[in-house]
């Protein structure tokens, strides 16, 4: 009856999805493979998969570490430190991160640089110009900004996650709070935190596409120039999608069995 049960449960999980997905982009690799005009269009798009790839790893990374640091001061002993954390956490994840992106770009840059030529000039320095921070950088700013709020988040829960007990029996041992959070604290929580950080740089592949509103040339951009300038819409945003989807599905597959291997089996 058991053995029954397995196979069809088994049968439910099969990807059957994956399979139709892969049909689907197997015939979009052959059209590309086949037709001038994909051919055309793929060599166009894929120059910016570079800069897709720059904007995201480092994005990311920089957005992890401020939510670390967000998140160990919203459990902070110190009320300012609770609150001041709290107040960009929500603030920061109210806001949609096109407008967030659009506002450090052409808001929050220029106030920055006007305040820094304040400082600057009665010291005799060469004033700072607005136009000499690339888009890129402040696109990669606001993502670090707006991702950072939603990751400390994820931090925070996954620390509040360890089991009391063990941190108390390491107070006992008389550790400090720097070495009880290096070695009990946060090796515990990060089996709760990957999955979820998993997702969330999953996201962040996809929202960099946002950076080309700025004109930041990456896979979007390129695909809406060659679209403006040849009209051929249809074959340029199918190769522009294939190419997210093969990033994202990949690497939400990869998660998936990362976290199996790590979830105990029940029985």
């Amino acid at each position: 009856m058991q053995n029954k049960t397995d196979k069809t449960d088994a049968r439910e999980d099969f990807p059957y999805w994956l399979v139709v997905a892969g049909f689907l982009a197997a015939f979009l690799l052959f059209q590309i493979a086949t037709d001038d005009i994909y051919s055309q269009v793929i060599a166009t798009v894929s120059r910016g998969i570079g800069i897709t790839i720059f904007v995201t790893l480092l994005g990311f990374f920089m957005a992890s570490v401020l939510g670390l640091a967000l998140a160990l001061a919203s459990l902070s002993g110190s009320i300012i430190l609770r609150q001041a954390a709290r107040f960009y956490i929500e603030i920061v994840r109210g806001m949609p991160i096109i407008v967030l992106l659009l506002y450090i770009a052409f808001v929050a840059t220029p106030i920055l640089i006007g305040a820094a030529n304040t400082v600057l000039e009665p010291l005799g320095i060469d004033a700072l110009r607005t136009r000499d921070f690339p888009l890129l950088w402040r696109a990669i700013a606001a993502l670090t900004i707006g991702y950072s709020a939603f990751i400390a988040e994820v931090f925070r829960a996954g620390i509040q996650a360890v089991d009391t007990g063990q941190i108390e029996a390491a107070e006992a041992l008389g550790m400090n709070r720097g070495l009880r959070f290096r070695l009990i604290i946060f090796p515990q929580a990060l089996k709760t935190i990957l999955p979820p950080l998993g997702n969330d740089f999953i996201a962040m592949i996809k929202d960099s596409s946002l950076v080309s509103v700025l004109g930041v040339a990456d896979i979007t951009q390129f695909g809406k120039v060659y679209a403006a300038g040849s009209f051929r819409y249809l074959e340029t945003y199918n190769v522009v999608a294939l190419i997210y989807l093969m990033m994202t599905i990949t690497l939400s597959l990869a998660l998936r069995r990362f976290e199996r291997t790590k979830t105990p089996q029940a029985r």
